[in-house]
């Protein structure tokens, strides 16, 4: 073969090479992959769990002090009210008429008893010169005293009067949330029929009911866990505050209430829970089924480290395999970060960007 054409083909090849490094230097580095990762649960069927719910601390039932038609109503559920402020109002009417009529009484009387001193007075005087007789004086000092009661009485009247017509204003009590709404504009209420409920800010607490072999296991100022159902595996601390002293006629069970201690802020009225008794975390841990990978040494799940986003085949020893979760009984930590669904398409190694069940990145 001739020279020249040699060289060619070396000069091809050596470009080619060059190329080829060129594009290796250039690719850009590949993007973490986005897995969903779960913190372990406890077992389901391990430890004593009641079905909860999340109430406030303080809640109200309000009520107008007086009867009549509501005329107009400000606030719906869910609105947030600041304490003084106007809720819903009753027709006035009636009630302003009696504070008048009221009034009218307190100024006849007033008026009553200005006559009543005046005749005193004189009668007084004519009494020093013996120019009446003692029992005309003191029938008229009589008169003047109750002159003064009949003022009284008028003055209490109108009181009454101001403040029952002053109650056809419904104000919020403190600062809160409306929880439940039982009225409505055109419908006439009566004195203390509840018109709205109101969750007032400040602590929260889980209410559930405890079973009649089961209440004597749970007393005031013991410590609990709370897993609310949005969250799970993620356990907040509470106490209990008060047990029933009496079962609930209908369901046969006690209600507890346990309020919630630090990483209540982001807790929701309403929100469903399930609470745990202590020692409930004594039980072994669990993690989805579709986290558990086969591994050289046998079962093993992917875990994410928090310093690197990467992740790492770790060995656990499982127990039986339930229909969605499976029990580590070792190799996990109620800490760890563990990839809930597709690991199958992971390797070790690899760096992820992992996000929560509702696709929020999460940051361990």
């Amino acid at each position: 073969m001739p020279v020249r054409p040699l060289r060619r083909a070396a000069a091809g090849a050596v470009l080619l090479l060059l190329l080829a490094a060129c594009a290796r230097e250039q690719a850009p580095p590949p993007r973490p992959r986005p897995v969903m990762v779960v913190q372990p649960g406890v077992a389901p069927g391990v430890a004593d769990a009641y079905a909860g719910e999340i109430r406030a601390r303080e809640e109200s039932t309000l009520a107008f002090r007086v009867g009549g038609a509501l005329v107009e109503r400000r606030v719906d559920v869910g609105d947030r009210v600041r304490r003084g402020e106007l809720l819903a109002v009753l027709d006035p009417g009636d009630l302003q008429a009696q504070a008048r009529a009221a009034q009218a009484r307190l100024v006849a009387a007033e008026a009553q008893l200005r006559r009543a001193r005046a005749d005193q007075a004189r009668l007084a005087t004519l009494g020093r010169d013996q120019l009446v007789s003692r029992s005309a004086v003191d029938a008229q000092n009589a008169a003047a005293a109750a002159a003064q009661g009949e003022v009284n009485a008028a003055r209490a009247a109108l009181v009454v009067a101001r403040n029952q017509a002053a109650y056809t204003q419904l104000r919020a009590p403190r600062d809160g949330v409306i929880a439940a709404r039982q009225a409505e504009a055109g419908q006439v209420v009566a004195a203390g029929q509840p018109v709205f409920q109101l969750a007032a800010d400040g602590g929260r607490e889980v209410a559930f009911a405890v079973a009649e072999n089961a209440v004597r296991a749970i007393r005031p100022g013991q410590a609990v866990q709370v897993e609310l159902w949005s969250r799970p595996g993620l356990r907040l601390p509470a106490r209990v505050r008060e047990v029933a002293p009496a079962a609930d006629p209908a369901t046969r069970t006690y209600a507890v209430r346990a309020t919630l201690g630090d990483g209540a802020a982001g807790v929701e009225l309403g929100q469903s829970a399930r609470v745990f008794l202590d020692g409930a975390a004594a039980g072994p841990l669990a993690v989805p089924l579709a986290a558990v990978q086969r591994g050289p040494a046998g079962p093993a799940v992917f875990v994410l480290d928090p310093k690197t986003s990467t992740l790492r085949l770790r060995p656990v020893r499982t127990g039986p395999f339930g229909s969605a979760s499976v029990p580590v009984l070792s190799g996990l930590s109620s800490s760890d970060w563990v990839v809930a669904a597709g690991a199958h398409l992971l390797r070790e190694g690899m760096k992820v960007a992992p996000v929560d069940r509702e696709n929020r990145p999460v940051r361990p």
